[in-house]
């Protein structure tokens, strides 16, 4: 058991974090500017609400025993395939993929949430702490 407990934590110091004008410049030069009407600084702020910029995050706490994934948390029931639980897998991958620290899988993956008719608000923080809002301090002294 403490061999497991040492290689969690390993695997989490080993997380990257982005900074939030680093992972803004990422975003842009992978297409997320205007991705499905959404702006970069929507992406920036959702990806603040939902993994704090980190790579390896991982949410259980969802109702129907489901796990988000990753920078953009995205949700194995639907999106991606954890070899645990039901799952549509929309995106078509495996849910480790999610928590690398190339983030392309993830992109590819969050631009195919959107294209559903629930789009971005898909995201459950998305719609609580970003939609409507002024969302300039998020890209603010990024130099985009």
């Amino acid at each position: 058991m403490r061999t497991l407990v040492f290689l969690l934590l390993v695997a989490v110091a080993n997380a990257l974090v982005y900074e939030r004008c680093e992972l803004a410049r990422e975003l842009k030069s992978q297409g997320m500017d205007g991705s499905r009407s959404q702006s970069l600084a929507n992406w920036v702020c959702l990806s603040h609400r939902e993994s704090n910029y980190n790579t390896r995050a991982t949410n259980t706490k969802n109702d129907n025993g489901s796990t988000d994934y990753g920078i953009f948390q995205i949700n194995s029931r639907w999106w991606c395939n954890n070899n645990q639980t039901p799952t549509s897998n929309g995106c078509n991958i495996n849910c480790s993929e999610l928590l690398t620290d190339d983030i392309s899988v993830a992109i590819t993956c969050a631009k195919r949430v959107v294209r559903d008719p629930r789009g971005i608000g898909a995201w459950v923080a998305w719609g609580h702490h970003c939609q409507g809002r002024d969302l300039s301090s998020y890209l603010a002294g990024c130099r985009l």
